[in-house]
């Protein structure tokens, strides 16, 4: 019996150590059947020797000695293929990898449309040309716009003669003529006068009329641009008529940011916080990193996609994003320190990664690791390792 434990703990193999089990007990049921004691210890002497040796052989040609976890090197030219590194904290940004569109900034993107229904009497703009704000776009012959006329030349008129009629009140109050009422009903006139020029005033503001005082009734409205920046759509044909709900007849927009509209799953979305940076591809222009930075996450969750939309601002100011796009989106957390070890001290398991960590010069330890992810030749340690820990960087693989 004693020899068996002997055999079975020098021998990993499991097929070797069944083999001489087997031969073992052949034997030693052989020589109990002829009552030869001595010769059955004899022969298990020899097998406990040859058990021994053979354990030691093996050591010798591995270079390293086993038990559970726990390896120790034996051999010189094994430990010197061997590389040992400190495990370190180092600053990491969690990624988050999402798809994104390419869309306007609303503040910076303007649909032109006719206010009024009328026809198009003349047109200054064309495709790809740049404005300012307030450049004409286009004229439009409208008898609403008539209307609005009159009635702001009617408001400047009535205006006018109330402040007459109540200089000519105060002048004959001056003199005992009038009465204080009628200087009252005077004053109650010019101010209703003066609010309905305001009305009427604001109206051709609202159609950016400049000077009004020097527009000629009936002349053509002029569309100007409300924004600045460059004529995206131009759809404008000189002589068609428009009606007031007519679809937008041009688009100005301008393009030097956009936004980056993305969907991020729930998951992920505590990475995620206004202001951070990001980094944008797209296939149309491969090896090019475009950078941004988040401008809003939203509140509510997409049900049907269990994701939340995040806007980003990215510069294009080289025009390389076009609207509609499809982008890949690389969200970069705000970095925080984390254990970094170099990727080939990493090991796989059959149910985990590992390294190995020395304790002594000679002795490591089998030491199973979570891993966050590996970038640029390091891979991140979540849990397994401290500051400090010194791991098997080169070699590991002998070991197995």
């Amino acid at each position: 019996v004693g020899s068996e434990m002997c055999i079975r703990d020098s021998f990993r193999n499991t097929s070797t150590y069944l083999c001489i089990r087997k031969r073992m007990l052949t034997i030693f049921l052989w020589m109990m059947m002829k009552k030869k004691n001595l010769q059955i210890l004899l022969i298990c002497g020899v097998l406990l020797v040859t058990a021994c040796k053979s354990k030691s052989k093996e050591e010798q040609q591995s270079g390293y000695r086993m038990e559970g976890d726990t390896v120790q090197i034996t051999d010189r030219f094994l430990s010197e293929k061997i590389k040992v590194t400190e495990a370190r904290l180092e600053p990491y940004s969690k990624e988050v990898i999402t798809s994104g569109v390419v869309r306007p900034i609303p503040t910076r993107y303007a649909c032109i449309a006719s206010p009024f229904a009328g026809r198009v009497t003349k047109s200054y703009i064309q495709i790809g040309q740049q404005v300012n704000r307030r450049t004409p776009l286009f004229e439009i012959s409208s008898p609403d716009f008539t209307t609005a006329q009159k009635e702001y030349f009617q408001a400047l008129s009535l205006r006018e003669l109330s402040k007459k009629d109540l200089k000519r009140k105060e002048d004959l109050i001056k003199n005992g003529v009038s009465s204080q009422k009628e200087l009252e009903e005077a004053q109650n006139a010019l101010l209703i006068a003066d609010k309905e020029f305001e009305n009427a005033s604001a109206a051709l503001e609202v159609y950016q009329v400049e000077h009004p005082e020097n527009m000629i009734l009936g002349q053509p409205l002029v569309v100007r641009s409300p924004i600045s920046g460059e004529i995206i759509e131009n759809n404008i044909v000189t002589g068609q008529y428009l009606k007031d709900d007519t679809e937008p007849v041009a688009i100005v927009a301008d393009l030097s940011e956009v936004w980056i509209a993305a969907q991020v799953k729930e998951k992920d979305i505590r990475f995620i916080n206004a202001g951070s940076s990001l980094d944008i591809e797209v296939s149309a222009l491969p090896g090019m990193v475009i950078k941004g930075n988040v401008y809003h996450v939203e509140e509510a969750v997409d049900e049907d996609t269990r994701s939340i939309k995040v806007l980003s601002v990215c510069d294009n100011s080289k025009k390389h994003l076009k609207l509609g796009m499809y982008t890949t989106v690389h969200f970069l957390s705000a970095p925080i320190e984390q254990i970094q070890i170099s990727e080939s001290a990493l090991l796989q398991g059959e149910k985990d990664s590992y390294v190995y960590v020395q304790v002594t010069p000679d002795i490591f330890v089998r030491t199973p690791v979570k891993v966050e992810a590996t970038k640029d030749g390091f891979a991140v340690i979540n849990d397994g390792l401290h500051p400090g820990d010194k791991v098997i960087s080169e070699g590991g693989y002998y070991l197995k």
